[in-house]
């Protein structure tokens, strides 16, 4: 039975989808996309134009910012979406279940260990750090027996509160505090030409992604129904946390910690377009990187010459759209 029905189910799946990706709004999408990364290609306190080297400065800063804005942005945005369908819960995201801690903590230990590792050693630390952590996340949900909407986000919280705090002490006695809290700070403005080139690594998960994107909606449905349509249930979640945790890490190591991201998207595109994830992922990942730039835009403006860390003006909003969803489900229920 079980192999009759796995074709149906993912192949049904692809078919249902397939006609949703390409659609007239999604150009609209695109181009309002594409407007804001030319407005963050042209921002900021150097001037360019007028500047002796200022094609040397828009190709070493504004390139490099611009793409790593779109890598970044996609990424978490595509991570908090994977992580919602594994979990069941609309209230995951990497910054809600500890990974990004795990992340963090990861890149501390390797810079402990050898203060001159290079940027693929901190991320491969950072990577294994989160993976870690994403798989102790699940492990505790399994032991969790009530698992209702803002449990399962409390105990993310709660766990990456402890790890936060382990790393924070560590830092204390290694004197390393300062360069935690840059680390955490989630801000582009130390993105260059020749340290934001490893955040491409993010453009394979997101590929990796969209080819598995009906294995994880099948997923989404529970350990029941998957392995009833002949789907290897744990193979698919391995997969998607080894995606999660590569994403997460790599984006803590050249960026810091981008709050929320990965909660508001793919809430929003839900809520409009439904749950099918291979047809929503187009728009979870211009959602991701427009709302991420706007947010730079923001922090780069508002006390311009100086700047305000990306992740604060993330935090702000995230706050609120995460406050606005839970009385929205209080209402609906």
């Amino acid at each position: 039975m079980s192999t009759t029905l796995k074709p149906v189910a993912v192949n049904g799946a692809a078919k249902r989808s397939k006609g949703r990706l390409f659609e007239p709004k999604l150009l609209v999408g695109i181009a309002v996309v594409a407007a804001l990364l030319a407005l963050s290609l042209f921002t900021g306190v150097y001037d360019i134009f007028g500047g002796e080297d200022g094609g040397e400065m828009f190709a070493i800063t504004r390139i490099p910012r611009t793409i790593a804005l779109v890598l970044a942005g996609a990424a978490m945005a595509m991570s908090g979406l994977v992580m919602q369908l594994l979990t069941q819960n609309r209230f995951v995201e990497p910054t809600t279940t500890g990974t990004t801690e795990w992340a963090g903590l990861g890149l501390l230990a390797v810079m402990i260990i050898n203060p001159h590792a290079s940027i693929l050693t901190k991320m491969s630390g950072a990577v294994f750090a989160a993976f870690i952590g994403t798989m102790i996340f699940f492990l505790f949900l399994r032991r969790v027996s009530l698992k209702a909407s803002l449990t399962v986000p409390i105990v993310g919280i709660m766990l990456g509160a402890v790890v936060g705090a382990v790393s924070t002490f560590i830092a204390l006695q290694t004197d390393m505090l300062q360069s935690l809290g840059i680390w955490f700070a989630g801000s582009f403005t130390s993105v260059l030409r020749g340290q934001y080139e490893v955040l491409w690594i993010v453009a394979l998960v997101g590929v990796v992604i969209f080819l598995v994107a009906d294995r994880f909606t099948v997923a989404g449905l529970g350990e029941d129904v998957a392995t009833n349509v002949g789907l290897n249930y744990h193979q698919i979640m391995l997969i998607g946390t080894g995606l999660i945790a590569i994403a997460t890490g790599v984006v803590t190591v050249v960026v810091g910690s981008l709050p929320f991201i990965g909660l508001i998207v793919p809430n929003i595109v839900s809520m409009v377009r439904g749950d099918d994830l291979r047809g929503n992922l187009p728009w979870v990942c211009l959602l991701g990187i427009a709302i991420v730039t706007v947010c730079d835009l923001v922090g780069r403006t508002i006390i311009m010459p100086f700047e305000v860390p990306v992740s604060l003006i993330l935090g702000v909003v995230g706050a609120a759209v995460f406050i606005a969803l839970v009385l929205r489900q209080r209402r609906r229920a």
